[in-house]
């Protein structure tokens, strides 16, 4: 007896059947009289063939109609009756249960197959295979391939589409090892097996093995003239990561479906191409092919990734114009826009516009609120989901902890937390990273580490958010003592950009050149000399270390420079008291056609204010207003105070400072104070003094500043009182230190 007769419970109440089947098509159930509700008169039902024509008949009629529940019941009802089935009766009853999701009711019929021998059949043997695939049960599917007397193409591809839609790349090497097997039985691949096999091949472990059925059908001749197997082949190129074949592909088909059009569109987003993606998506306009759900969602999207708000909202427009049902897809790629483009408006009122709203349009419109700085809606928009009764899934929990990581309040990070364990998410290592990093922000670094010893899969992010929460609250130390056991764990980790820069940070921070060298050892090693952020990490940290020399000869080495390395080359120069090269830097961005940026102006200037130059740091500031056009901040201000001040032109800074805009002139006020303590002007200090009280009463360090003027003029009673009002408002002068280094 098959194991699967004793799994049905469904038929206990039904009538057993009497005699076994006399053909390897029709089943017998020795009729004695017509239902009395069929209508087929009872004459034309004389015999048990024309009772199993009669079932076939109103199986097919049912079926085709949709009906699938009365294809069942006309299954109970002729079998309860003792009628005769025919085979394809059967197979129509398993695409029906297929259809109702009546699994224990397709697992019945299987016994009732099984007790006449019709398992044997490869039509019936086919669709048994088609029903457990769709069970996801490939062990019995396999077994009814195995029972099937002469097996065919149909009852080959079945199989070899069940392994397909089990998306896992082990069945789909069992797949292409049937293929094999079929080719030995003398039976070629057609069309169907084809498209199933790219389907099983649409993983890049897998990519030969697609390459060799696209070889195979260029020499039987299938994709000179099929347009589905040739968006299949670019769907199969698409998955595999390799864009260039499926955009060849794409280029030697003679009439394109909107089908391919989609294909490609959505492979250059998934492949971070948004540019190229919308350029294809415009071209499939220009040349008249009509636009889909698939294709407006495409190039929203492209919008969304792009940030062309102008362009998504022309695309938005068309949609109405069109008169366009737009599905939760298509919604969902509305809002994703919307919020990308700074319009979270625009996207909550399409949002609620929507009748039918799921899990991930919620996750959605909460990134997108998260996106914008809106932290408080994004949790606002979680409990709603809630309260509708949406089960969250990764992805949501993921979006709120990282909201809850913007407001950086541990209380409330606790409580998200305890719902993270109760909701069984916290051996998601994705999940407890972010967790981690919730902590860390909230700089309770013994709860992330907590949460980082409990994870049981740590990859690199775990460890290098550990080791970056560490490096933010300068425990450098424990920086160095984290990385040194990731790379000694069992599943070693070999350390990305992040990882290499946060280590540099704490070697620097520490004063360990020869460590730092070491790590510029591996970076050459890895030939990662062509990765910007590294190199930057490794000129910032050499001038840190005061290897000035050495970090102009690394500049020098660099092939591509961004603006942030010359930023930090300038910075470096200025660190080490050389303005003369910080100053021929710029000259040497201009020759080359390198804009800089306010950045790079905030470094030169303090080079400048520190080594005197007055008349070239004020030609910097007129440069990057009159030439460059960029708007001075608060910090550009203050370092042209500073540098009149310190070359004690006190009225040129004075008169520059009624110049700047209120709200920026704290720090240039500041450095006004400090000169005039400097070259001893107790008098105007002593009015700069109660106007920088003024504007920002809650800093201490402005009270020091003025407390050390009343000092250096002797008057110690107003020095005090100073002193005094600050410590009534609770205000704590930050401890000052030095390291000496030690470690060459």
């Amino acid at each position: 007896m098959h194991p699967l007769s004793i799994r049905i419970k469904t038929f206990n109440k039904i009538t057993p059947l009497l005699f076994p089947i006399k053909s390897q098509s029709l089943c017998f159930f020795n009729a004695e009289k017509p239902p009395s509700d069929s209508p087929v008169s009872a004459q034309k039902l004389a015999n048990s063939f024309e009772w199993c024509h009669a079932v076939h008949s109103l199986s097919v009629g049912h079926f085709k109609a949709g009906a699938f529940d009365e294809v069942l019941r006309v299954y109970l009802n002729f079998r309860q009756r003792k009628v005769g089935i025919h085979g394809s009766a059967f197979t129509l009853c398993l695409k029906s249960c297929i259809q109702l999701c009546r699994l224990d009711f397709g697992k019945a019929i299987h016994v009732d197959i099984l007790k006449f021998g019709l398992n044997t059949d490869r039509f019936v043997g086919s669709s048994l295979i088609g029903f457990y695939a769709v069970c996801k049960d490939m062990v019995d599917a396999r077994k009814v391939f195995d029972e099937i007397a002469e097996r065919d193409i149909v009852a080959y591809t079945s199989l070899i589409t069940g392994y397909t839609r089990s998306n896992d790349h082990h069945a789909a090497y069992k797949a292409f090892a049937l293929v094999q097997c079929m080719m030995d039985d003398n039976l070629e691949p057609n069309r169907v097996t084809l498209v199933s096999l790219l389907q099983a091949a649409s993983n890049p472990r897998l990519l030969n093995h697609g390459e060799s059925v696209h070889a195979y059908a260029v020499r039987r001749g299938v994709s000179c003239f099929d347009e589905v197997f040739k968006t299949s082949l670019m769907d199969m190129y698409v998955k595999c990561g390799a864009l260039h074949k499926a955009a060849l592909v794409f280029s030697q088909i003679s009439t394109k479906t909107t089908a391919c059009w989609n294909v490609l569109i959505n492979g250059y987003l998934k492949s971070c191409q948004p540019f190229e993606a919308l350029n294809l998506f415009l071209l499939m306009g220009q040349e008249g092919h009509k636009f889909d759900l698939i294709s407006l969602a495409n190039g929203v999207l492209s919008c969304a990734n792009l940030g062309l708000l102008r362009v998504g909202k022309s695309i938005h427009g068309y949609m109405f114009r069109t008169e366009v049902q737009l599905d939760v897809v298509t919604n969902t790629s509305l809002i994703d826009m919307y919020s990308k483009c700074n319009s979270c408006e625009k996207a909550r009122e399409i949002f609620d516009a929507m009748k039918d709203k799921d899990v991930i349009s919620y996750n959605v419109l909460m990134a997108g609120y998260l996106h914008n700085g809106h932290a408080r809606e994004a949790i606002k928009s979680f409990h709603n989901m809630r309260r509708f009764g949406l089960t969250e899934n990764e992805a949501t929990v993921l979006t709120i902890v990282s909201a809850y990581s913007d407001l950086k309040d541990v209380r409330q990070g606790r409580s998200i937390h305890g719902f993270v364990i109760t909701h069984g998410f916290e051996s998601k290592t994705d999940v407890a990273n972010q967790v981690m990093y919730l902590y860390v922000k909230c700089e309770h670094i013994d709860y992330a580490r907590q949460v980082f010893d409990q994870i049981k899969h740590k990859d690199l992010v775990s460890w290098t958010s550990m080791m970056m929460g560490y490096e933010n609250l300068g425990h450098a130390n424990k920086v160095i003592t984290l990385f040194y056991k990731m790379t000694n764990s069992e599943k070693q980790h070999n350390p990305d950009l992040v990882t290499l820069t946060c280590l540099l940070q704490a070697f620097s921070r520490l004063g360990c050149v020869r460590q730092i060298k070491e790590i510029h050892c591996h970076v050459i090693r890895a030939s990662m000399e062509n990765e910007i952020t590294i190199m930057n990490s490794l000129l910032t940290n050499y001038s840190k270390c005061g290897l000035y020399k050495t970090s102009k000869e690394l500049f020098g080495q660099m092939g591509t420079k961004c603006i942030a390395s010359w930023n930090t080359m300038i910075a470096a120069s200025g660190m080490h008291g050389d303005c003369v090269g910080a100053l021929d830097l710029i000259n040497q961005m201009k020759k080359q056609n390198v804009v800089p940026d306010d950045v790079t102006f905030m470094s030169a200037l303090s080079s400048c204010s520190h080594a005197g130059l007055v008349e070239e740091g004020l030609n910097l500031f007129k440069m990057m207003t009159e030439e460059y056009g960029l708007v001075p901040g608060e910090e550009h201000y203050g370092c042209v105070v500073d540098l009149l001040g310190r070359a004690g032109q006190l009225k040129e800074a004075f008169d520059f400072l009624k110049c700047v805009p209120a709200r920026q002139s704290g720090s240039a006020l500041c450095a006004l104070v400090s000169a005039c303590r400097v070259h001893g002007n107790s008098e105007m200090g002593e009015v700069l003094g109660r106007w920088l009280l003024d504007f920002d009463p809650e800093n201490s360090r402005s009270y020091g500043l003025v407390s050390s003027l009343y000092a250096e003029s002797e008057r110690w009673s107003e020095a005090a009182r100073i002193r005094v009002t600050a410590k009534q408002r609770g205000l704590k002068t930050t401890t000052g230190c030095s390291m000496i280094e030690t470690d060459r």
